[in-house]
């Protein structure tokens, strides 16, 4: 799995997911429940992570839905 997108918008996960979910992209969520080391402050990062295969399919995906700058530049 490729991380393609690190943030501390609970929002913007779910927004993210949602899509992905509707695509029938294969992703997760890493790092979600770090809240309860964290204090649910909001501070450490979540990561979205989709199958090596669909990596192209999911960026594309998220640049027609408006969400390109939310995403990790290639190779990160």
């Amino acid at each position: 799995m490729k991380e393609i997108v690190r943030t501390n918008d609970f929002v913007l996960v779910s927004a993210i997911t949602a899509l992905l979910d509707g695509a029938g992209i294969e992703h997760a969520v890493f790092d979600q429940n770090m809240s309860v080391l964290e204090g649910s402050l909001g501070v450490l990062p979540r990561r979205v992570l989709v199958a090596d295969d669909e990596v192209k399919a999911a960026r594309q995906l998220l640049v027609e839905a408006g969400l390109g700058h939310e995403l990790r530049p290639d190779g990160a």
